[in-house]
Formats: structure tokens, C-alpha cells, sequence
């Protein structure tokens, strides 16, 4: 994977950087990470990675877990 580069929190990413930085992010998207896992890896806060990933043209996952559905008990 490529490098993404540090980003101070208000830091504004532009144009074609901006292009890159989405796509890149879009290709482990899209090879399993987690959005978390994203931003884990890269340092960038959720809402940054999701707006990036938007920007990018991605068709997000379903969510994992229960959906808030009741656990089944063990018998």
C-alpha cells in the first residue's frame, strides 16, 4: 500500500492530492478494511476517511454486528 500523508487535524487536502489520497484509501476499502482499520492505519479521523472514500465514488459495506437485534441466548 502506498504511503498517505500526515495530516495535522484542520490540515485541507486539494485537488489532484486530494484525488490521489481518496483513491488510494478507496483501494483498501475495497480490499476489506475496515473504515476503522483505515483510520488506524493512516491517522486520519473517521469523518475525514468517510468524506474521502464519498469523494471517491465508494459503495459502502452493510454494517457488521447485530443491527440491534437481541442476541440469541446459549442453551
Amino acid at each position: 500500500m502506498t504511503k498517505t500523508p500526515d495530516l495535522a487535524r484542520n490540515q485541507r487536502v486539494t485537488g489532484a492530492e486530494r484525488d490521489k489520497l481518496g483513491s488510494e484509501l478507496l483501494k483498501r476499502y475495497q480490499k476489506g478494511a475496515s473504515i476503522r482499520e483505515i483510520c488506524a492505519d493512516t491517522g486520519y479521523s473517521i469523518g475525514r476517511v468517510r468524506r474521502l472514500l464519498v469523494d471517491a465514488g465508494v459503495e459502502f459495506r452493510g454494517r457488521g454486528g447485530t443491527h440491534g437485534r437481541a442476541r440469541k441466548k446459549a442453551d
